[in-house]
């Protein structure tokens, strides 16, 4: 035994957990936390609330549950996947009846204090319950029908209760979060090229139902298709959100207009400039030095909890971890794509640097699953 080890063993169990925690990874969703607070400070006009200061006590409150849940054991949270994910079903039902109703949706609890989105916490209890249920189910029947059934179920009924919201940019990402990690956990490429073939038919579908009576989406959600199929054609209406953001990201250039020099959000041209849209404004004031910087922190956590999973052991903790790193990529990647005009707007935050309670909490709680896996991984 090297004096390393025999140092660390020496060490009280409480402690050595601490010591085991991915620090780095604690820094990193530190500064990406820290650019969100400069930014919120600077929509503000130079003043830490109404956005800053309550988003770093959130921030604060995040990193202890973080580390709280960090120093749980893997395995209960392994038992307790299916008690979670069936908790997010009610409180998504529970929406239905006693939401309240915000710029024209229904998503929310208001519980006083905060308002909870059920929706964010269905996010990581559906990878948890999928990371368990691969975990329990043989190798071998991992591409049989009936195996790959179950699963399926388990993602849409999540879905089809979100979309009922309305709030189609989460539903796409619960169906993306959840087949993803069928895919991770091995499950046949044949079974995805034909929901691929689905999905394709079910597009074509979506636009041949629009002015019917069996028509798909609702009429703001085809607006949104049309303004991403051509912004131009109604830049003072439907258009408008994404046509300002192109022109904050184009005005930013290579090192941007300066720190609080951003004109698109001081005089207010850019809508929800401290939420959804919060990266024209980084893009404006820093260029594209600054998001290409976000840019490497985010790609830095992707690998963290890559390489984290790679050397656990433990198969449920392995695909929870990836899992989570799913679910990560896919809220920066829409987020980006869709206020650069590549992809429709569907209303997802920025993780960790836009305005939001429910989607801060939950992101750090997710972390802090993936600091439980890595801590009591085998050794």
């Amino acid at each position: 035994m090297s004096y390393l080890e025999y140092t660390v063993k020496s060490v009280p169990t409480g402690l050595r957990k601490v010591l085991f925690l991915n620090w780095p990874l604690v820094l990193l969703l530190t500064a990406v936390a820290g650019t969100g607070f400069l930014m919120l400070y600077s929509v503000a006009g130079g003043g830490y609330d109404p956005w800053a200061a309550p988003q770093m006590k959130r921030f604060g409150l995040g990193v202890v549950l973080m580390l709280a849940v960090g120093l749980v054991p893997i395995w209960m949270w392994r038992n307790l996947a299916g008690v979670a994910y069936g908790i997010s079903i009610m409180l998504l039902v529970a929406v239905e009846f006693f939401g309240a109703v915000g710029m024209g949706a229904q998503r929310w609890i208001d519980l006083g204090v905060i308002r909870l989105q059920p929706s964010e916490l269905t996010k990581i209890t559906l990878v948890m319950f999928l990371a368990a249920y691969y975990d329990w189910l043989p190798a071998k029947k991992t591409s049989r029908p009936f195996w790959v059934l179950l699963p399926l179920l388990i993602i849409f009924v999540p879905t089809a209760l979100v979309l009922k919201q309305p709030d189609l940019g989460t539903a796409i990402l619960l169906l993306a979060a959840g087949g993803g990690l069928m895919f991770l956990a091995g499950v046949h490429w044949a079974y995805f090229a034909t929901v691929i073939a689905a999905g394709l038919a079910l597009v074509t579908a979506v636009f041949q139902s629009r002015g019917t009576s069996w028509q798909m989406l609702k009429d703001y959600q085809f607006r949104r298709i049309d303004t991403f199929l051509d912004p131009s054609s109604d830049p003072l209406g439907a258009g408008y959100h994404i046509t300002q953001s192109k022109i904050a990201l184009g005005s930013g250039g290579w090192t941007g207009r300066g720190f609080m020099q951003g004109t698109q959000s001081r005089l207010n041209f850019l809508p929800e400039k401290h939420t959804d849209f919060i990266f024209t404004t980084l893009a404006e004031e820093f260029g594209f030095i600054g998001g290409i910087s976000l840019l490497a922190l985010y790609a830095l956590i992707i690998l963290f909890c890559v390489f984290s999973a790679i050397m656990n052991k433990d198969r449920f903790a392995s695909l929870l971890t990836l899992g989570i790193a799913l679910n990560f990529f896919l809220f920066f990647a829409v987020n980006m794509s869709m206020v650069m005009g590549l992809a429709p707007v569907v209303g997802v935050p920025l993780p960790l640097v836009s305005y939001g309670g429910s989607a801060m909490l939950v992101l750090m709680l997710a972390f802090g699953l993936v600091q439980s896996a890595h801590v009591h991984r085998p050794r």
